[in-house]
């Protein structure tokens, strides 16, 4: 999916919004009011799945060290029902004494198990909140960059498949981050990190087959297999050069139409 530009190479914006081309051909504007609203209400469900997970934690340390709560269920309304008096009469204080402390085992446990699965509900709902959460701004940002619609030689999507993992949402932010595990700072706003085009350009830029994902580069940089262009700019490359290439890579230059030589 790309941006759709006009003759002069401007986006083309329709209601206020940018269209952008699928790849069926089928033309359509992005909502970037509504999906800043969708985040707005998963960040509203999270904190309710959070506070709901605290509290179960909460109330299951009031019963630490029960675990059979049908019992101590039993063992209650058996201490309502009997004479305290003639049960000690009779030497029955150890099986007082231990029903008691099964009956307590099994409130415990009940609450335990009753607890613990509104737990696991919370933190499936926090897990799908995050996931779609990143789906949204990640995904979004490849869907509208600028530098992919104007650049790449591949689709959004097949920039995301290899350089997506590189991203992560912290904060309600996207952040990049390198190979060597530390994040991309920006050239050019000293001490800031560096925003979504300016990390995906840094990652592109350190890419060593970046020249069979751009348009018409007609460079051999970054340690990409020196390919071979005609004056049409089609790229040709040897069939050695063609197997060091990554699966992304391939895929890429593929599209791209190059051609590979015995």
């Amino acid at each position: 999916m790309k941006l759709k530009l006009d003759e002069q190479g401007h986006v083309v914006v329709q209601d206020g919004r940018p269209v952008y081309v699928h790849d069926d051909g089928k033309e359509v504007p992005f909502d970037a009011v509504g999906t800043v609203n969708t985040i707005t209400r998963l960040n509203g469900e999270a904190k309710s799945h959070r506070e709901r997970a605290e509290a179960a934690e909460g109330r299951l340390k009031g019963f630490d060290g029960i675990e059979d709560g049908e019992a101590a269920r039993h063992a209650l309304e058996t201490l309502k029902n009997i004479d305290e008096g003639k049960l000690i009469q009779a030497g029955k204080v150890e099986e007082i004494k231990t029903a008691a402390q099964r009956a307590a085992q099994e409130q415990v446990a009940a609450a335990s198990k009753t607890h613990t699965e509104e737990l696991a509900k919370a933190q499936q709902g926090l897990q799908q909140r995050d996931q779609t959460i990143h789906g949204l701004l990640i995904g979004g940002s490849f869907k509208g960059s600028k530098l992919i619609s104007e650049k790449f030689a591949i689709p959004a999507d097949m920039a995301e498949s290899h350089f997506g993992k590189a991203f992560k949402v912290e904060e309600g932010k996207v952040v990049a981050y390198g190979e060597d595990g530390n994040k991309i700072y920006s050239r050019v706003r000293a001490g800031e990190l560096a925003d979504f085009e300016e990390a995906l350009e840094t990652l592109v830029d350190r890419y060593p087959h970046k020249d069979h994902i751009l348009k018409g580069s007609g460079g051999n940089g970054g340690g990409a297999p020196n390919g071979n262009n005609t004056n049409t700019g089609k790229k040709t490359v040897n069939r050695q050069q063609f197997d060091s290439l990554d699966p992304a890579a391939k895929a890429a230059f593929a599209r791209s139409g190059g051609e590979v030589t015995d």
